[in-house]
Order: structure tokens, then sequence, then C-alpha cells
């Protein structure tokens, strides 16, 4: 086991990397109406309540999808399957139009870009933007759905993954 700090220090922020890549994520790609409409690859998405319904994603604020996402009433989650690793790319490239790129999406509700055939997708209300360190936790009720089948795309150590086996179920 490698120590990344002492008892009383912080954690180095290239070590907290280093530590948090050994977790696997889902990738969802989260996007959000503008002009142009914005979207990135999140692997920070999460349930947060039942009652009421909430989600959260973090979003780092010097990103260029912070200033729509900052004045955002309304944004898209979707949770991509495993055979969707171009979309988790094309949404996780810097400097180009994500829209342009990526050409499987429509317009839905409140003209928030929904994407094609991810394996869920949430429409959501932005309920709340709190600032964490250099990034935002945006908190979303979620309004709509769907769902099918497939096994998730996942993130770990720095590359894209997918689950060989049904999880257990207990």
């Amino acid at each position: 086991m490698t120590v990344i700090a002492g008892p009383h220090a912080p954690v180095d922020p290239d070590a907290f990397r280093a530590l948090l890549r050994r977790q696997a994520t889902t990738v969802t790609v989260v996007t959000a109406a503008g002009q142009p409409p914005v979207g990135f690859t999140a692997t920070s998405f999460t349930s947060v309540s039942l009652r009421p319904p909430l989600v959260s994603f973090c979003l780092d604020r010097s990103s260029s999808s912070w200033p729509t996402v900052a004045g955002a009433e309304h944004v898209a989650v979707h949770l991509l399957g495993a055979d969707q690793r171009d979309i988790a790319q094309t949404f996780a490239t810097s400097g180009i139009d994500r829209f342009t790129a990526h050409t499987g999406w429509r317009y839905g509700p409140y003209d928030v870009p929904l994407l094609d055939e991810p394996i869920a997708w949430l429409l959501c209300r932005v309920t709340q933007r709190v600032p964490a360190g250099d990034h935002a936790i945006v908190l979303a009720e979620p309004l709509a759905g769907s769902h099918g089948d497939g096994a998730p795309l996942l993130y770990h150590m720095g590359g894209y993954a997918a689950l060989h086996s049904e999880p257990e179920r207990g």
C-alpha cells in the first residue's frame, strides 16, 4: 500500500487523482441548451435522494461548458452503454463542436439536446449549484427519463471499460 500523505497534511492533488483512478465509475454525458448547445462527459454522476428525487454531477468551473450550465434551468444526463466509447470520447474532447462531431441527437423538452440510444437518460430541472473547490456540484430534480437494456460504459484507471459478467443480485 502506498501512503499518499501524512495524517495532518492535505493529500497531494496528483496522488489524489492516482487514488481515485482505482474507482470504477459509470460514464455519462450531460447536455444543456445554449447557443450552441453544450455537452460534456462526466464520471461524477450519482443519485442523491429518493424523497424528493435528486441527482448530482460535478463540473470544473473553468470548463468551456460551465458558463452555459451555470445558467441552465434544465439539463439531460445520459448513461452511456458499453458500446458508446466514441460518444464518451467526443464529449470529453476540448476545442471541438461536440454536437457537429456527434450527429446522433435531437432537441428534447426545453431545447435540451437528447442523445440517441443511451442505456438510460434523465431530463432534469437544476435546483442548486454548490461551489466545491475548483468544481461546482450541480443538483438536479429528474422530470422525465427512460431506460433500456445493456451494460454500462465504465471509466477505470484512466480508460474506458465494460462489465464482462452480469452483476450478482443480492
